[in-house]
């Protein structure tokens, strides 16, 4: 996710503070990402450095708020019209879990599968029930997201298990081996040879 497209996309709707900001975009996303307060200044503050936003003087109230610029509304518009790469988004913390259980001595990698079948589906539940519910459209594509999203991590966890079960006990290689094929070792003999 990134913060600094999500603050200039809401400041396009108007000048705001960073209280205001982050309540706004909590609301957007149905508070299912929540944002520190800190983490807000620090980008409004990156944001301001590289002219893509302005602050505007003090209200009455002590609160500086800040208005997207020229420069950001450009920056905002090649954001929405450029298409997230599956590289741009963080690492899965799931996938390398079962990548190292299936490698790792004593692991019970079924178990630890059925434990996350277990909490995806009880998730997927509550998000069920919960689209049941009023809200804006907004939260409705970011909770129907998060829906697909459950629904194809139990479809993948039921393929896990099943490649897993068919490919029984995996030994890792050693150390000195994966040290000898990394880009790094590949770099140093390179260097090396010159």
């Amino acid at each position: 996710m990134s913060v600094k497209h999500s603050l200039l996309a809401l400041l396009e709707r108007g000048p705001a503070y960073g209280y205001q900001l982050r309540a706004a975009f909590e609301n957007a996303t149905g508070h299912t990402w929540p944002l520190n307060i800190g983490q807000v200044y620090t980008t409004l503050s990156r944001l301001e450095r590289d002219e893509m936003v302005e602050a505007l003087p003090e209200n009455e109230s002590g609160q500086r708020p800040y208005q997207i610029t020229d420069s950001g509304k450009r920056h905002l518009a090649g954001w929405f019209a450029a298409p997230v790469r599956a590289a741009d988004r963080p690492r899965d913390e799931l996938t390398i879990k079962l990548a190292l259980a299936v490698t790792t001595p004593g692991v019970d990698v079924a178990q630890v599968i059925q434990r996350q079948r277990a909490s995806t589906l009880r998730t997927l539940q509550e998000y069920t029930r919960l689209k049941a519910g009023d809200g804006d459209l907004a939260w409705k594509l970011v909770l129907e997201s998060m829906i697909f999203r459950a629904e194809a991590e139990i479809r993948w966890l039921d393929h896990t298990e099943a490649v897993v079960a068919r490919s029984g006990p995996q030994t890792p290689p050693p150390f000195d081996e994966l040290a000898a094929s990394s880009p790094e070792s590949e770099s140093e003999s390179l260097r090396e040879k010159r």
